[in-house]
C-alpha cells in the first residue's frame, strides 16, 4: 500500500507472520522512518492511494482477472497493482457469475427495449415503411411481450434515421386534367429531339 501527499511517499512493509508496521517517509532523496503511531498520524493526514475511489478500465480488469486464472491469491493482485482487495473481490464474483468484467452502467432509469428488440423495431420498420410507431409497438408486444409506448418505438426508429414522413401534398387532377393531358401527349408522341 502506497501513502502520498504533499510529494512524500510512504511504503508500508509487512514482516512474515508478525502484523508490526513500519513505513518510511521520501522527501526528496532523504527517507524518514515511521513506527505504528506514527504512521498511523501520517495515513490520517495525507491520502491513501488504495482508498481514491477510481473506475478501472477495462485493459486493467483483464489484467487482474488474468492474474487470478494465473493461480495468484486476490491479496497478492490488490498489494501488486494497489487496488483495494474488495474490488478485485466483487470484480472476480462477477466475472466467475456471468463471464462478463466490464463495468455495468446502472445510472439512470433502465431501457425499457433489449438491444436485439430494437432490431426487431428497425428490421420491422424497413420491412413495412407505412407502418407507424403504434403500430410497430403493437407488434413488438405481441412478438416479445415487452410493453413500450410509442413514444419510446419513434425514439428508437429515430436514433437510426427513421424518421415519420408525409408525402408530399400535390394537386389532385381532375377529369379535364387527365384528358388535356392524354391529349398534350398523343400529339407529342413522335416527337424527335430535333424538333
Amino acid at each position: 500500500m502506497q501513502i502520498t501527499g504533499n510529494h512524500q511517499m510512504a511504503r508500508i512493509v509487512r514482516h512474515n507472520d508478525e502484523s508490526v508496521r513500519e513505513g518510511y517517509i521520501r522527501n526528496g532523496g532523504k527517507e524518514v522512518k515511521l513506527f505504528t503511531s506514527a504512521l498511523k498520524a501520517f495515513q490520517c493526514n495525507n491520502r491513501i492511494v488504495m482508498a481514491q475511489r477510481k473506475h478501472l478500465d477495462d485493459f486493467l480488469r483483464g489484467r487482474i482477472i488474468g492474474r487470478l486464472e494465473c493461480g495468484r491469491t486476490q491479496l497478492e493482485v490488490s498489494e501488486e497493482l494497489g487496488i483495494a482487495q474488495s474490488v478485485i473481490s466483487r470484480l472476480w464474483q462477477r466475472f466467475q457469475d456471468d463471464g462478463n468484467v466490464s463495468r455495468c452502467y446502472s445510472t439512470g432509469r433502465p431501457r425499457v427495449t433489449t438491444p436485439n428488440e430494437d432490431r426487431y423495431l428497425s428490421v420491422t420498420a424497413k420491412r413495412n415503411r407505412r407502418s407507424t410507431a403504434s403500430d410497430l409497438s403493437r407488434q413488438l408486444s405481441s412478438a416479445t411481450g415487452t410493453t413500450d409506448s410509442r413514444q419510446t418505438v419513434y425514439r428508437r426508429l429515430g436514433h437510426i434515421g427513421l424518421y415519420a414522413r408525409r408525402p408530399v401534398r400535390c394537386v389532385p387532377l381532375t377529369a379535364t386534367h387527365c384528358r388535356l393531358r392524354l391529349a398534350w401527349s398523343r400529339e407529342h408522341a413522335l416527337w424527335t429531339p430535333q424538333h
